[in-house]
């Protein structure tokens, strides 16, 4: 796989990316006893900070490896949203977020001793109103032609609709790169697209093929390719690797992680990764082999992780990568 080209061009790429955006607060601590007025740990916070979470980890994701990006979403007039400004600011990434009377998706981690505590949400996930949706689309209808390929990021709060797929796609006609991180329950929506990379529970539901081994994994595969008209499917499949479905041929790739420390944000940098990869030139399967690669450096890290140039052609065994 000839993979400097491809590096080399990733500052050339821009990236729009569409969908929920997420702050991830994180409290770390360490546990030493028990509380007396419930059988919970008592954690002794000693640490607390800020994280660019979902649509928002996608594009931080983009602009870490070296390109350029743009990312769509709706934020609270709150001051988690005055944090996602100026985390966004801070990390170089290009905005156009929304108000829409609701809260900024926060989620909150509490991480004692390299393990989480516990999670608790603050968030409205009902559909945005028909007046901001508007907006979203009159905004993305213009900026698709601006960019190279454009990400939906789904957490189904609120800001992906069937309605807006398909209006990208008409404003897209068919000339770039729509790729979608799937959710459960949202599968409908994404009839048209170009790829999608779901893990193994959603493409199971999405299917409707319970994946129990390889025969059944490829009949999901297939499946969603036929049933949403889609060009291609990534599934991810944790410690096993990844699996790319095209039109015309399987390609199983096994994962390169070395060990697995967390999860969170994996897959924003999959389909980050690999969607600037194919902008820059990539066939789909180096393209899947570096959002692999990537993957497998981030859950090697506790909480929201992004992934650098400079570790990913390291990982990749490319030579002379300039710092991004």
């Amino acid at each position: 796989m000839k993979v400097r080209g491809v590096f080399g061009r990733f500052k050339k790429c821009r990236i729009l990316v569409a969908g929920d955006l997420v702050l991830d607060r994180y409290l770390w601590g360490k546990v030493n006893r028990i509380s007396p007025e419930a059988p919970v740990p008592v954690v002794e916070v000693t640490g607390d900070n800020f994280m660019l979470g979902g649509a928002a980890n996608v594009a931080h994701n983009i602009v870490s490896l070296g390109g350029s990006v743009t990312v769509v979403g709706v934020s609270g007039e709150d001051r988690a949203g005055e944090v996602m400004r100026k985390l966004l600011e801070e990390k170089g990434i290009g905005r156009a977020l929304f108000e829409d009377g609701r809260p900024t998706t926060v989620k909150t981690r509490v991480i004692a001793h390299n393990q989480q505590v516990v999670r608790f949400d603050r968030e409205d996930s009902r559909g945005i109103s028909a007046g901001v949706m508007e907006k979203v689309m009159a905004y993305l209808k213009h900026a698709v032609h601006e960019h190279d390929a454009v990400i939906l990021s789904d957490y189904k709060k609120g800001v992906i609709s069937r309605e807006l797929v398909r209006g990208i796609l008409k404003a897209a006609g068919g000339k770039k790169l729509l790729a979608v991180d799937p959710k459960v329950g949202h599968f409908h929506c994404y009839r048209g697209v170009s790829l999608m990379t779901p893990n193994l529970a959603e493409a199971s539901q999405g299917a409707g093929v319970e994946i129990k081994d390889e025969k059944s994994l490829i009949r999901a595969g297939t499946t969603l390719i036929k049933k949403f008209a889609c060009g291609s499917v990534l599934i991810t499949k944790g410690e096993q690797g990844m699996s790319l479905f095209e039109q015309d041929r399987i390609t199983h790739i096994p994962t390169v992680a070395r060990q697995v420390y967390d999860v969170t944000g994996a897959g924003d940098t999959v389909i980050a990764a690999f969607t600037l990869a194919c902008a820059a030139g990539a066939p789909m399967r180096d393209a899947a082999v570096i959002a692999n690669h990537a993957a497998g450096i981030v859950v090697g890290e506790i909480g929201t992780a992004v992934v650098t140039g400079e570790k990913l052609a390291e990982s990749l065994g490319v030579r002379g990568k300039r710092k991004s």
